[in-house]
């Protein structure tokens, strides 16, 4: 099982890119799909999209991101990619109910985002737990909770 220790480069680089494209057109491009918690991470085990078991073990200074190029060479790249983030959606009623929601969700420490008239919530569990918890602001009505 092979180990990758450094992030060697990005795929935002245009010489990478443009390698990794052309490696691309012989099937010779593995993606490593990671959740964003698991990008966090600097030790850990996982398996390709064409079933290669892989180990990274980073330094504190390294950082996997979506893009980030693990092995390139005449052959072969490994390549990061990060799953698709689910969010909630928040649509509070007033501008009374927008302050509670977001207070409520600075509170508990959650990753947040912003759309015209809505807040919402980046899903790093299941959904049922976030409903739980906001089930107070949905059940006055104050808040509409709709889920991806």
């Amino acid at each position: 099982m092979p180990t990758y220790t450094k992030v060697l480069a990005h795929l935002s680089q245009p010489d990478v890119a443009d390698r990794v494209h052309a490696l691309s057109h012989d099937g010779a491009v593995e993606f490593l799909v990671l959740s964003r918690e698991d990008t966090l991470r600097r030790r850990l085990r996982g398996t390709t999209d064409k079933g290669t078991e892989v180990t990274i073990a980073l330094n504190r200074d390294e950082q996997l991101s979506d893009g980030a190029v693990l092995s390139l060479d005449a052959d072969k790249a490994l390549i990061v990619r990060m799953s698709e983030e689910r969010w909630l959606r928040l649509e509070p009623r007033d501008t009374d109910a927008a302050i509670e929601a977001g207070y409520f969700a600075g509170n508990l420490h959650w990753r947040v985002r912003f759309a015209p008239g809505a807040l919402l919530i980046a899903l790093e569990g299941p959904v049922e737990h976030y409903l739980q918890r906001i089930a107070p602001l949905t059940t006055s009505g104050k808040v509409l909770a709709l889920q991806p």
